[in-house]
């Protein structure tokens, strides 16, 4: 991978210049900076610094008037059925990033996830808060651990993967290598996995919305609302009323 070779190249030159004293220390730790904060800043979503990160949808589903609804870190038994249920309604249809360990407790969620025409995505084995910081080893074992958790209940393999909390690694591009997997992030979130402001994050979906785009909500690990309740709950309804007002379809990934 050019990031990852470049910043080792890096690493390497600033060391021989330090041993030689080829340039003043302060020199070599602005270097030492720089490199680290391009490399911090390909781990953001949408950067294609580390690795092909997918964050619209193709031309011809542009065209078609299509967006895509994701949805992470399931699946949970309250919300998710609850969640089907509102995309039943609305002859919608969605992706679900899902978490190998959730899906091993909760398989027949996933399998209906499916059974409802919804595909189901990797989202890591175990959602680790540290995963970015994983080697590629340690990355690859995550990823295909729920890939053989996910493929059986789905009734194909997830075609689509998405890292916790959409920060990579410069390790994240070789590691999926070779799995048939196309890393995605996405255009606009709602913040729902951390804030309880349902209108808020309604806004931040629905703020220049445009057929490619690509939504990110949670039916896992979500957060709520002043009644408790969770705010993808209160948005979804909200969301998928307005797509319908644009002319806009929700599809699944694969589609």
């Amino acid at each position: 991978m050019i990031a990852l070779r470049v910043s080792l190249a890096v690493h390497l030159l600033l060391l021989i210049a330090w041993v030689f004293g080829l340039a003043p220390w302060g020199w070599l730790l602005a270097a030492l900076i720089l490199n680290h904060g391009v490399l911090w800043a390909g781990m953001r979503p949408g950067s294609r610094i580390l690795g092909p990160d997918t964050r619209h949808l193709p031309a011809a589903a542009v065209r078609r008037g299509e967006v895509a609804l994701t949805f992470d870190d399931g699946p949970d038994p309250v919300v998710t059925p609850q969640v089907l249920d509102l995309l039943d309604a609305a002859g919608a249809r969605a992706s679900f990033f899902c978490i190998g360990t959730a899906a091993r407790a909760h398989p027949d969620l996933v399998r209906d996830i499916a059974r409802r025409g919804h595909s189901v995505e990797n989202h890591t084995e175990r959602h680790a808060l540290n995963f970015a910081t994983y080697g590629i080893g340690a990355t690859r074992r995550e990823i295909v651990a729920a890939q053989a958790t996910l493929a059986p209940l789905a009734g194909r393999p997830p075609a689509f993967f998405r890292a916790p909390f959409g920060l990579r690694s410069p390790f994240l591009a070789p590691a999926i290598r070779g799995l048939g997997l196309t890393y995605l992030s996405w255009t606009r979130r709602a913040l729902d996995g951390a804030r309880g402001d349902p209108a808020a994050g309604l806004a931040r979906l629905t703020r220049g919305l445009a057929a490619g785009d690509i939504l990110l909500m949670h039916d896992g690990r979500c957060a709520r609302d002043r009644d408790g309740r969770p705010v993808v709950l209160a948005i979804l309804p909200a969301l998928l009323d307005e797509l319908a007002a644009r002319g806009l379809r929700s599809v699944s990934l694969p589609r």
